[in-house]
């Protein structure tokens, strides 16, 4: 065996990757390097990156100027702790932030990954009710069909049902779900989308701390569009009931549903909200939750301090990273990219509506997917994706492209079509072995 090879047998006998089995792994690729819009393995195949590595390298890979961030940033200090310190890249980084972030939104806490962002707005939440005198307001409502996280508080309000952490659900904090929008984004607005959750706001009011949920899409949970009027209607409820609205804007933040974040679809303001992924264009784990003045204040009433500190938080070179792919992003092209990607992909992926065992196919912004009535084999149409050259990693029903934005219009077409030709010759197989469909 060659030295890849090697590595490759040691992966698969001592590494645990993301929702694999030890027992019997899927089988990982040897990746040598990455760059632009192109993964280049090992044994020398090249594929067209479809997923911005879990939705975050929106500038591609090796991008120079990133790359020339973090080169001038390690020469200074690669770390350093926060507490009792700052440093200029986190003071720069914030600044930009308050600048694009919806307005109110005036108070930054870093994290070092998109859960522990949703943790500590799940804490802020229950903290300020808290602080304001208001102690039996612990307890989060959500929607179903949603996904915030893998450490046990975001588990708490992830779907319980379908969700992948149902397992867990017995020793979760306990949270009130509605059931999730009905509406789509692309449907007229129904008034009647938001009467349970209203329903429930107006029976356990005085338990419920914050309503969390992802804004516009929801990602991981099922990659659904609903309609904004929701978030609306969401904004007066929480008002009415003396509810913070945290908005996850992990998935969805940094221009993927074609509005720099999925919050400014309903034009308005959440009380806190979560941002992480792009935000280092996919270079760095790092995240940050934003809160309103009115939480920090309320927070911080009675002398109170915010009880979180993460050890890498607001990590130098993080935040060097990640001021320099928000210049690249807010002075680029990002809206006629994404908007560019969504034609795109709305014309080449629909050729998929036709395939037997397809439910549904849809595109917002830079997102598009095509929904299947049964859950794939990952083991099999993974490795039809790798040999048509382009990588796209399907989950449960859903077969899904988050491509980054300098993804050229060859690019875009080329992994629109291979979805539908890989679907095709996949639901044929299937169709043959197993009769179904």
């Amino acid at each position: 065996m060659n030295r890849a090879e090697t590595y490759l047998a040691f992966d698969k006998q001592h590494i645990w990757h993301p929702y694999t089995s030890m027992a019997n792994p899927i089988d990982a690729y040897m990746v040598k390097k990455a760059e632009g819009v192109h993964i280049h393995l090992a044994d020398g195949r090249v594929l067209t990156d479809g997923m911005s590595s879990w939705w975050a390298a929106i500038h591609g890979y090796n991008h120079p100027v990133l790359n020339r961030a973090l080169h001038e940033q390690i020469q200074n200090m690669s770390h350093i702790m926060f507490g009792g310190l700052t440093h200029e890249p986190a003071c720069i980084l914030s600044e930009k932030l308050i600048s694009i972030v919806p307005q109110g939104l005036e108070h930054i806490f870093f994290s070092d990954s998109g859960s522990v962002a949703v943790e500590v707005a799940i804490k802020m939440a229950i903290q300020y009710q808290h602080a304001l005198g208001k102690p039996g307001k612990k307890k989060l409502l959500t929607v179903k069909k949603g996904y915030h996280g893998d450490t046990f508080a975001a588990m708490g309000v992830c779907d319980p049902v379908q969700g992948m952490h149902c397992l867990f659900k017995n020793v979760l904090p306990g949270a009130f779900f509605a059931q999730a929008p009905q509406c789509s984004f692309f449907d007229a607005w129904d008034e009647t989308d938001t009467a349970q959750i209203a329903s429930l706001m107006a029976e356990h009011h005085q338990e419920i701390a914050a309503v969390i949920l992802e804004p516009v899409v929801q990602g991981a949970g099922g990659m659904r569009f609903y309609h904004p009027n929701y978030l609306k209607q969401l904004r007066a409820l929480c008002n009415r009931y003396d509810m913070l609205l945290i908005f996850d804007e992990i998935a969805t933040g940094f221009g993927r549903t074609g509005k720099l974040f999925a919050a400014q679809w309903a034009e308005i303001c959440p009380d806190i909200m979560c941002i992480g992924k792009a935000l280092t264009g996919g270079y760095i784990s790092f995240a940050a939750t934003l809160a309103t003045s009115e939480v920090a204040r309320g927070i911080s009433a009675k002398g109170g301090v915010f009880m979180h500190g993460p050890t890498f938080m607001g990590n130098p070179l993080a935040c060097a990273v990640a001021n320099a792919g928000i210049d690249l992003l807010m002075t680029g092209a990002w809206q006629t990219q994404v908007a560019a990607i969504q034609r795109l992909l709305t014309e080449h992926l629909a050729p998929a509506r036709d395939l037997k065992g397809v439910k549904d196919v849809r595109v917002l912004g830079a997102i598009g997917v095509i929904e299947l009535k049964e859950e794939v084999d990952i083991r099999v149409i993974q490795d039809m994706f790798v040999q048509a050259g382009v990588w796209i990693r399907p989950f449960g029903r859903l077969v899904y492209t988050m491509p980054p934005y300098v993804c050229r219009k060859e690019d875009v077409v080329k992994i629109a079509q291979t979805m539908c030709q890989v679907l095709n010759n996949y639901l044929k197989l299937h169709q043959k072995t197993s009769g179904a469909i």
